[in-house]
């Protein structure tokens, strides 16, 4: 670190974000009402310290969980309803049916937990209660919806029941995802009930689901701090996290909106030493609208980000408790060594990256932005399977995620402190950087493994030559842009025009299938979507491996357009 990053570090406290923790502990946040009670917070603490903070009053279509419960056999089962599960207050009964599934071990999956659809399974679950292994998630929502099934029971993988969101639409419906909207009830319970449903389903019997649930319009405040750089101060780092929680959320996300709200006062404090400005936003409808709050900001303000951002960073679920490693941790290729160098730097670890999951609020993929950062810490491998844990999708590992247990013990101070110091240097690099500090030569190879990985599947079946060769001409003139960058012979904007030009290209084509501007939805999109088909020729007979060859072609024109694209305008805008 250099003498200004010392110092911009050494002048974080936890007295505001401890005292934030600690207060957010005390009331629950998932009606907006309360989420408007934690955004109001927020902002007089900043305000406290002299921070500008502009307070956006967006209306969002939310759908807010109330109470379920399952009843069969002249027995009540407790239940939770996921956000988007249709009404139904009056009781659905019908036969239940129970199709085994493994829960899903690694968080790439557990969002989109399914099986295999055949003609004998949708035989099987049409007009049926399906009982299933998993969160109530939209992967296994809208597959059994989509087979017939008249409602969903997801079960958890151990004693607690676990809040969570089913529908696929990301952020507000347009027209054109109002279709995806669940039309169907479903509940998740725990595994003790899950083994006594099993029971019930075998003996071929009936259970009624009971689901409570609000869903409309809502306003809700979303605090924005923008400060402003020196030298650059349209260009920014955005940084930004969810407030609305489960329950009181301590874990998930009370220590995110604290890490946030630290580093907004301490920035403003240095404001004189920022290039680059730092732009940070709080949430609302993260958990009961799929992310509708950082949705609305990405298409309300679409075109200043498209023009402006550097970066997004993403905050969510940082200090929790035994959270000592740095694994599973969401960055784009280029961020890596970025990102890796500031870790190790503040912490002393070597990180283990992975691609962004179609999860937490990466709402700007269509945009085409840098990101790094979804959660942060967590806890080892080796201690979690010590307390016999499974993968959950926050609280550093903590299976108090998304449960009434996400209290004040969840969170750490001593990793709360240290967690805000990555994120602060992080942010404050990235701002002060002559260079971008992103190495798209790390995206390209991942590229070129991708498309070697596709090859190797499809074997003679379709030939991806063409998306080799093209990868392989933009690795080439990226090795000739960041020699000049090295040696310091193009001139830094035009060299950090090309650096974010970049991510507006190859960001899109790596993470989204639909336009830009719009959004995907919330399942998992795999590397350079376009050609992904190539990897599941075996899946087809003789008369759609034609249709799957079809979409390959316009997909494989579609990568090497966007390809030439970025080749074509590093030689542009670096000469």
């Amino acid at each position: 670190m250099n003498k200004l990053e010392t110092e911009i570090l050494a002048a974080v406290s936890l007295d505001e974000p401890w005292a934030l923790v600690e207060s957010f502990s005390t009331f629950k946040r998932e009606h907006p009402t309360d989420v408007n009670r934690g955004m109001d917070e927020v902002v007089s603490r900043l305000r406290k310290h002299g921070v500008e903070v502009t307070v956006h009053e967006p209306s969002l279509y939310l759908s807010l969980p109330g109470l379920a419960r399952v009843e069969a056999g002249g027995k009540t089962f407790r239940a939770k309803p996921p956000a988007y599960s249709l009404d139904a207050r009056n009781g659905l009964e019908g036969q239940i049916v129970y199709v085994g599934a493994r829960h899903n071990a690694m968080i790439t999956d557990m969002f989109e937990q399914k099986v295999e659809s055949t003609q004998e399974l949708a035989d099987l679950v049409r007009g049926k209660i399906v009982m299933s292994e998993g969160f109530a998630s939209p992967g296994l929502i809208s597959q059994y919806e989509e087979l017939g099934a008249i409602g969903v029971i997801g079960i958890n993988p151990g004693i607690d029941v676990h809040w969570g969101i089913c529908t696929t639409v990301w952020g507000t419906p347009d027209l054109d995802d109002l279709p995806r909207k669940p039309n169907i009830p479903a509940v998740a319970v725990n595994k003790p009930t899950g083994e006594a449903l099993i029971e019930i389903a075998n003996a071929g019997g009936k259970v009624t689901i009971f689901t409570e649930m609000e869903e409309g319009w809502f306003t809700s405040k979303l605090p924005e701090v923008f400060i402003k750089g020196t030298e650059e101060p349209e260009k920014y780092v955005f940084l930004h996290g969810h407030l609305d929680s489960w329950d009181v959320g301590v874990g998930d996300n009370a220590t995110g909106d604290a890490t946030m709200l630290e580093i907004a006062r301490v920035l403003w404090e240095n404001r004189g030493s920022l290039k680059r400005s730092v732009r940070i936003c709080w949430w609302p409808g993260h958990s009961t609208g799929r992310y509708a709050g950082s949705t609305w900001f990405s298409d309300a303000f679409a075109l200043d980000l498209e023009e402006n951002a550097v970066s997004q960073v993403n905050c969510d679920s940082p200090g929790c408790r035994w959270a000592s490693e740095f694994i599973n941790l969401c960055r784009m290729s280029e961020t890596e060594d970025f990102l890796a160098d500031v870790i190790q730097e503040v912490a002393g670890k070597v990180i283990e990256g992975e691609r962004p999951h179609r999860a937490g609020d990466y709402s700007f993929n269509n945009i085409g932005i840098s990101s790094y950062l979804m959660l942060s810490s967590t806890m080892p491998d080796v201690l979690r399977e010590e307390k016999g844990y499974y993968t959950v999708g926050g609280c550093g590992g903590n299976i108090a995620w998304h449960t009434e247990n996400d209290i004040l013990e969840i969170a750490d101070k001593d990793i709360l402190l240290r967690d805000i110091k990555v994120y602060l240097l992080a942010v404050l690099r990235n701002a002060n950087a002559e260079y971008l500090p992103f190495d798209w030569r790390a995206t390209a190879r991942e590229f070129a493994a991708t498309v070697a990985g596709y090859q190797a599947k499809a074997g003679d079946r379709f030939d991806l030559s063409a998306s080799r060769k093209a990868v392989a001409e933009l690795s080439e003139a990226l090795e000739a842009f960041y020699a000049r960058v090295a040696d310091k012979s193009i001139e830094p904007k035009a060299a950090n025009t090309v650096i974010q030009d970049l991510a507006r290209i190859l960001v899109p084509i790596n993470f989204t299938r639909v336009n830009r501007f719009r959004h995907d939805p919330a399942l998992t999109i795999p590397p350079l979507p376009s050609i992904a088909a190539a990897a599941d020729l075996d899946s087809h007979d003789e008369v759609t491996l034609g249709f799957a060859k079809t979409q390959l072609v316009r997909g494989q024109n579609r990568l090497i357009s966007a390809l030439r694209q970025a080749r074509r305008h590093i030689e542009l805008v670096a000469g």
